[in-house]
């Protein structure tokens, strides 16, 4: 028998691959040398053969020659590791099987096969034991024929379902494994048979048999098996369980998917909706989420679980989700409130603080819910649901509400892990809905708190007609400290005001209210506009530093007003005269009475508190019928951004379509302006009025203390031609005391105003400029007693600079005198 005909009987017989066979003599010297032996350690045969198989080995393992065939001759053969020595040298790690050849003639020679996979398990095992390995595998594996049927698999693959080994035969994989996509599969087996190439850790997901209601995942690879001449006989593939795998990615991406979802805004309504749509149909088939009403009004909430109670509970329902759209007609809609009677498992939720979860309800009870819709309550059975988790919802040690996730008849039911996840999500939840009801809280006590410093009611008056609207930013950026403001002032005239202070929230609410009276008190001193911004700006730079912060640190902590805005304007419905100034404010538009719309030339003066240049005032003559349009520089922003020109040109636009100034005065913020705008809006638009010339009489007097009784003849005859008898007494007795007051302290010539509005104003103008003061005289004094006895017959008095000298004037309210 030649080599490879001895080589080919030692496969047969000891069936170990890719092994190079030699043959050794009863002195171990090789008789035989194959090319695969060539291939191992490089020896021609004519090197090889000759020589004793301890000079192909390293010196360690040459020693042991002689132990091991003793040792074969004593078991009839060996098998271990031995160290070859290449023909380069280097030592060659192989195993090695020894078994005795005889020959036909009688004689006796050795087998040895030497394999590289020294040290791999089972490089000496049999055909029946790699047989029993993979029969025993845990790991599903089946062989199919190039019709795609199964021609053999293992036990392993029961598992799975579809019967024993022996049932399968014949069968393709979508006879076995319905509820799976068994045209994917074999998809999958004909590339691997045309291609040749391997498919490894294709990933499957769908219904076995074994687990009709459970989604389950498989990992299957492919292999083509082919014939001794490389022809396909079909294909060989593997089948893994890593359903929990697959089902922990499925959890961890519905986390993610509620970190990115969850809480993209503060709305409270938003936010359950929000928790609702990520569990639906990730978690659960319907999911509803439901809170208290103290957290949608933004109440005080008491820590810790519900108090027990008998009564049922009510709770407003915030979002739901159904899978299917049969569902939602017959449970409670959001917005509406849902009614848990005592004792039911969420109200046992809400007073545990403990989830509670179940995974066969009984189908003939009832809704927990004590108000659907239409007085319908139906059964679990006639809703399809199954299995239920419900969880409070909680947040810093408070309860917010409850949320409850239902399968339908196709799902399996809820088990623990499941459990936690829902726990996972509603405690993600449960942050954001506890960030927004705190927002709802601050908001509201924000919003309560500008708008009682807000004006309710602009004071009624003859100089303008007047609109005001203000829009609160938006659940993101909060409440702003925009104002604005109408001011009666001497004279008939008015100041209009508006303004803004930098941050959001109650801080910027309180800095407005500040900012506002100091405003008022400051108007009361009849200043020019460029003197109230200056001394408002003092006023913010002085209290900046009592407070610790830097005149430029605009929203530091204890200088909340420093970089405020404020526009201050005056009209003087007499001649029509506007002045204002401005403290970094955009300057206000002006519709001309043709309808056409232009911009103030406005100096911009520095934001209050920052220091910089002195404010700078215009004057501007209005014709009667002008409006004039005062706002805060959100009402031309759009987003964060800032375009003066774009800003204006809508601007523009908006206030050219006419109408009744309220109607017009929203419709310009509702162009401009989305509803949750990104920054505070405050418009105030005043249409201009003038006094007729029968409403003001004036008169230029001398110096002489004789024009004093002339004066007051001249009065009385003014308010006889006015119908204001009942006013003459108190009339004649100021203007006397006045006009007196002017000859003795003022300098140059005296002027002498009446004035019918809504109230009768009288001023008298001299070129002095010292500002009387009121006295309180003696019983012994002969004088000092005329402001006094003025300010005691009048609503109100004051005096008034202006650049040729002062006026003192007086008022006294009409009521009760005919029109």
């Amino acid at each position: 028998m030649g080599a490879d005909e001895e080589y080919g009987t030692a496969r047969q017989r000891f069936d170990v691959a890719d092994a190079a066979p030699l043959l050794l003599d009863p002195q171990g010297v090789v008789t035989a040398w194959t090319d695969d032996a060539r291939r191992l350690l490089a020896y021609p045969a004519a090197e090889a053969v000759g020589r004793k198989l301890a000079d192909l080995l390293a010196d360690e393992d040459a020693q042991r020659v002689p132990d091991l065939v003793e040792r074969c001759r004593r078991d009839g053969g060996w098998r271990g590791l031995l160290t070859a020595r290449h023909k380069d040298g280097r030592p060659v790690r192989v195993a090695a099987r020894i078994a005795p050849a005889e020959e036909a003639h009688g004689g006796s020679r050795w087998l040895v096969l030497l394999s590289e996979l020294a040290g791999a398990p089972g490089w000496d095992m049999s055909r029946t034991v790699l047989e029993r390995m993979v029969s025993d595998a845990p790991v599903g594996i089946a062989i199919v024929d190039t019709d795609l049927r199964f021609v053999w698999s293992n036990a392993a693959l029961e598992q799975f379902g579809g019967g024993p080994a022996a049932r399968r035969l014949g069968l393709r994989f979508a006879d076995v494994q319905p509820g799976l996509d068994g045209q994917a599969v074999e998809a999958q087996m004909r590339h691997v048979l045309e291609t040749g190439e391997p498919v490894v850790g294709y990933e499957h997901v769908g219904h076995v048999r074994s687990a009709p209601l459970r989604e389950t995942a498989h990992m299957l690879s492919f292999t083509r098996l082919e014939d001794d001449r490389g022809h396909p006989i079909g294909v060989y593939y593997t089948v893994v369980d890593m359903t929990e795998r697959h089902r922990a990615r499925q959890r961890l991406a519905l986390l993610d998917r509620a970190g990115e979802c969850i809480g993209r805004s503060l709305d409270l309504m938003r936010t359950a909706q929000e928790l609702a749509d990520v569990a639906v149909p990730g978690l659960a088939d319907f999911a509803s989420v439901d809170l208290l009403d103290t957290v949608l009004r933004g109440g005080e909430l008491s820590p810790g679980p519900l108090p027990d109670t008998a009564e049922p509970v009510a709770l407003r329902r915030a979002g739901h989700r159904a899978a299917d759209e049969d569902l939602p007609a017959v449970v409670v809609p959001v917005g509406d409130t849902a009614t848990y009677p005592a004792g039911s498992p969420p109200v046992r939720c809400l007073t545990s603080g403990r989830s509670w979860r179940a995974e066969r309800l009984d189908p003939s009870s009832r809704d927990w819910t004590t108000d659907a819709p239409g007085g319908r309550r139906a059964t679990f059975r006639e809703l399809g649901l199954h299995s239920v988790l419900t969880v409070p919802i909680r947040s810093r040690g408070t309860t917010l509400g409850l949320t409850s996730f239902f399968r339908r008849t196709h799902r399996e039911p809820f088990d623990a892990e499941d459990l936690r996840l829902a726990e996972d999500l509603v405690a993600r939840a449960a942050v954001c809905l506890d960030n927004a009801h705190r927002y709802t809280r601050e908001r509201d006590a924000a919003l309560v708190l500008q708008r009682s410093l807000l004006p309710h009611r602009l004071p009624e008056q003859d100089a303008v007609e007047v609109a005001a609207c203000y829009r609160p930013a938006d659940e993101l950026t909060g409440l702003g400290g925009d104002w604005y403001d109408l001011i009666p002032l001497s004279g008939a005239r008015v100041a209009l005001v508006v303004g803004e202070v930098p941050g959001h929230g109650i801080d910027a609410a309180a800095a407005m209210g500040q900012l506002r009276t100091a405003v008022r008190t400051l108007a009361a001193l009849d200043l020019p506009p460029e003197e109230v911004l200056a001394h408002l700006d003092d006023l913010v730079a002085r209290s900046a530093r009592e407070d610790g912060a830097e005149p430029d640190a605009a929203g530091a902590d204890g200088g909340r007003s420093v970089g405020a805005g404020c526009l201050y304007a005056v009209y003087d419905p007499v001649d029509g005269g506007c002045a204002m100034a401005a403290a970094g404010q955009p300057a206000p538009a002006v519709v001309r009475p043709d309808g056409s719309v232009t911009f103030v030339d406005l100096p911009q003066g520095p934001p209050l508190g920052v220091g910089g240049p002195p404010f700078e005032a215009v004057e501007l003559t209005l014709a009667e019928g002008s409006t004039l349009a005062l706002h805060t520089d959100g009402l031309l922003a759009r987003s964060d951004t800032w375009a003066v020109d774009a800003g204006r040109d809508r601007l523009r636009r908006a206030l050219e379509q006419a109408g009744p100034l309220d109607a017009h005065c929203r419709t310009v913020v509702d162009a401009l302006v989305p509803a949750r705008p990104y920054d505070d809006v405050a418009l105030l638009m005043a249409r201009t009025k003038r006094l007729g010339s029968g409403q003001v009489a004036v008169w230029e007097l001398s110096s002489d203390p004789a024009v004093v009784a002339e004066a007051r003849r001249t009065a009385t005859r003014q308010l006889a031609r006015w119908g204001l008898d009942e006013l003459v007494f108190t009339t004649e007795l100021v203007v006397s005391e006045l006009v007196t007051n002017a000859i003795r302290y003022g300098d140059g010539p005296i002027r002498l105003r009446l004035i019918r509005e809504r109230a009768l104003v009288c001023e008298v103008f001299d070129g002095g400029a010292t500002a009387p003061h009121l006295r309180h005289p003696r019983t012994t004094d002969e004088g000092g007693r005329g402001l006094l006895l003025v300010s005691q017959l009048t609503q109100r008095w004051g005096t008034r600079f202006i650049p040729d000298g002062k006026i003192i004037w007086a008022e006294q309210p009409l009521t009760g005198v005919p029109e």
